[in-house]
Order: C-alpha cells, then structure tokens, then sequence
C-alpha cells in the first residue's frame, strides 16, 4: 500500500477532503463536550520546525496528546537536520521512527524530497508556496457557519502568498468563485492561476473586489523571511487594509478570516477582529480540530473516520 502524503489540498479527492472537514467537527464537538478519545495510543508525531510558528506547533502537539499519542519536537538546531544530513537519510530514518511526520519550511521542494523517501505521512505544515492545514481549518469554519461553501464569493485581499496559492487550490477543490486583489507585482502563482482561470480572477480595487462577497480574508503583508521588505510592502499595500467600511460592501452575512498572526494597523484595521463577521478565533480553534481529523486520516485510514 503507498504512503499517503497531504503536501497541498490537491493530495485529496473533494469527496475525502469534505469527509475530514465533517470528522473533524465531530471532533471539536466531542472535545467540548469533554469526550476522551485515545485513536491514535501509542502513536507518534515527529514534528519538524526550520521555521517558528505558534498555532502549529501549540495545535498539533495538543492534537496528538487529545488523540492519546504523542509529539516530537525537532529543530535544525537540536538534530543532524541543521547539521547537513541529506534531507532523503533524514526522511528514512525518521519515519521509521514515527507514525507521521509534519514539516514546516521554507522551500517546498525540501518538503517533496522528504516525503519521497518517507515511509510514513508526512504533512505540510507551511512552505513558502502552500498552507493546506490552514485551507482545512477556514474550510471547515465556514461549514460551521455557513454550510456548503460552492458557489460562493471569496475574496482574498492583500499578498499572493503561500495562503492565496491554497485558496486557489481550495477554490477548485471546494468549487466557488476566488478573487485575488493585490497590487501589481504581487500576484500569486501564475501557473495555478492560468490553470485555474475559469474560477480565479484578480482585481486590483480592493472595494470593488469584496463588493458582494460572501468570504473575506486576508493575511500579513509581510510573510516570514520578507522581513526586509517591509517597508516597501506597507507602501504597496497601504490601500489594501481590511476594516469595517471594507466589509460593508461585502454581503451583509459574509464573513472575515484571517490565518495570524495579525499586525493590527497594518492588513487589518485596530478592531477588525473583533468586528461582527470575525470568525477568526473559532479559525484558530479549528486548526486543532481539522489536523486531529488529518492526522486519523493519514495515520488510520479514511474507513476510521466517523
């Protein structure tokens, strides 16, 4: 049997993706209801970390740990991994160490290198060109609220980042309409975005972009490792900050995401998270929820899941 790896959304059928999103909120609701769950006893997680992160370390070791497994901890620092091991020597010797592994790292092509010689799942837990367990939690916020998510409008304001190239990918696996605004130079990626031409569009007014939306979100303008560019980041997307008055030309029932950290005052207005369409703590909470369900998925097989 091969090994199932979870690189980008596209790694999943439409159908297999809707049924983690249903599990997973089976499993937010068992957990708030203070249901133990021990699926994946005696289960390990290798974590491994070249870049920082808090949501995604704090969500997948709490993961394993409610699912009554455990996490382990690697960075560049504390392993051979910093120490110029072949990514693929890495890779064999790890997973067959543990039951699954997630990476979060700059450069995509070492997260490909990895999972090829992997002989377990391995999962993207951010690159530089994807974000796909993000995708997961939004994804699965909005069924919480909204039901199906075809057919709807969704717009993405700012940066053509790792977050906007899985919303594009979201877009096709999901089926609704994704409007990219951004200024000129930072689209996303232009090979998804030829690919996906019949459902993903750019707009560079962000106001005439969200007119009518039914989803908006955005993400930092600055993503990690774009530090230096700071400054001429905020000069090129001062006009692309989400606030109140740019949800009032959405529809009245959409709704705001936002994957954070955020820089209040900068991609978004002072109070935006906390604006009547903010939805983003319950997206925060939901990444616990969507990678429990993944990590059963990946680990168990799909005929575990509820």
């Amino acid at each position: 049997m091969n090994v199932r790896h979870f690189l980008t959304l596209l790694d999943f059928s439409p159908e297999e993706l809707t049924r983690i999103l249903d599990h997973a909120s089976a499993l937010r609701r068992a957990h708030n209801d203070g249901l133990s769950r021990d699926s994946l006893h005696n289960r390990s997680l290798g974590m491994i970390f070249e870049k920082s992160s808090t949501r995604t370390r704090v969500s997948f070791e709490s993961g394993m740990t409610q699912l009554g497994g455990g996490a382990i901890f690697l960075s560049p620092r504390d392993t051979q991994l910093g120490r110029g091991e072949p990514v693929e020597d890495s890779a064999r010797v790890i997973s067959r160490m543990v039951d699954a592994v997630m990476i979060r790292t700059f450069s995509h092509e070492t997260l490909e290198r990895f999972a090829a010689f992997s002989a377990t799942p391995v999962i993207n837990a951010l690159t530089d060109d994807f974000h796909p367990c993000q995708l997961l939690a939004d994804m699965q916020t909005w069924r919480e609220y909204r039901g199906s998510i075809q057919g709807a409008k969704v717009v993405w304001v700012g940066d053509g980042n790792n977050m906007c190239n899985s919303y594009i990918n979201a877009a096709l696996q999901f089926d609704f309409e994704l409007v990219v605004a951004c200024p000129e130079g930072y689209e996303p990626n232009q090979g998804l975005m030829a690919a996906n031409s019949d459902r993903v569009s750019v707009v560079r007014d962000p106001a005439e972009a969200v007119s009518g939306a039914n989803l908006v979100v955005t993400d930092v303008w600055a993503s990690m490792g774009q530090e230096q560019e700071q400054q001429e980041r905020t000069r090129a997307f001062t006009e692309y900050r989400v606030s109140p008055a740019l949800m009032e030309k959405a529809h009245r029932d959409a709704l705001f995401m936002h994957c954070l950290p955020a820089h209040r005052g900068e991609e978004i207005s002072s109070d935006m998270l906390e604006h009547r369409s903010s939805v983003v703590w319950d997206e925060a909470e939901n990444r616990l929820h969507a990678q429990k369900a993944l990590l059963e998925a990946l680990i168990l097989g799909f005929d575990r899941l509820a």
